[in-house]
């Protein structure tokens, strides 16, 4: 079962507020949301890797715990990302680096799924399907495609993530090592438009 990391760290400059903790107009939490893809896609755990406000976004997953929202129902661990001002690649760096070091009861996952916080039609369907795609293989690289075009979610194998978190850094995450390297284009445009918002009235 892969390991999901949803990268929810950067202070959102241009939304005004870190996108944690940012909610649709009705209520529904973009954090929240995007803990569910990743679980109902089967991953397991999802690692929340969390850091501008990071204590108001853990309040977010904990109060959702304490009401047994379906979204965080699984295993959900929260990481913070203390460099997050460097950008998605300090992100990226530190949800491998806890990937490595997982405890499990069972074998150690051989895939990460990663996706973003900010992408509100990226729901389990498209999650399920490019981690199908990609299996259990440790030398796996694919992503979603949305009409061609590469997107989110990103699975990485394991055999990659050392290299990953060497190479990541500033805003541009895995980008450099996935262009250098065949991925499968997994087309989800049926299932989303995979866009991202980056901005817009949204309640706090």
């Amino acid at each position: 079962m892969p390991v999901g990391i949803l990268l929810a760290a950067g202070a959102g400059a241009r939304m005004g507020r870190p996108k944690a903790l940012v909610r649709d107009a009705d209520g529904t939490s973009w954090l929240l949301r995007a803990v569910a893809s990743l679980l109902d896609g089967g991953c397991s755990p999802v690692l929340a890797v969390l850091g501008a406000e990071a204590e108001a976004a853990a309040e977010i997953l904990d109060e959702a715990v304490r009401r047994g929202d379906p979204a965080v129902r699984g295993d959900v661990r929260r990481v913070v990302a203390l460099d997050w001002r460097e950008g998605m690649g300090a992100s990226l760096r530190v949800g491998l680096t806890h990937a490595l070091g997982l405890e499990t009861s069972g074998p150690p996952p051989t895939t990460a799924c990663l996706t973003l916080v900010d992408l509100p039609d990226v729901d389990g369907r498209v999650v399920r399907r490019v981690v199908d795609a990609a299996g259990e293989d440790a030398a796996a690289l694919a992503r979603a495609a949305y009409a061609g075009s590469p997107g989110h979610p990103v699975v990485i194998g394991r055999n990659h993530w050392l290299f990953v978190i060497e190479q990541a850094s500033g805003d541009r995450g895995a980008r450099d090592y996935l262009a250098s390297r065949p991925v499968a284009l997994v087309e989800c445009g049926d299932l989303a438009t995979g866009a991202d918002i980056d901005s817009g009235e949204t309640s706090p």
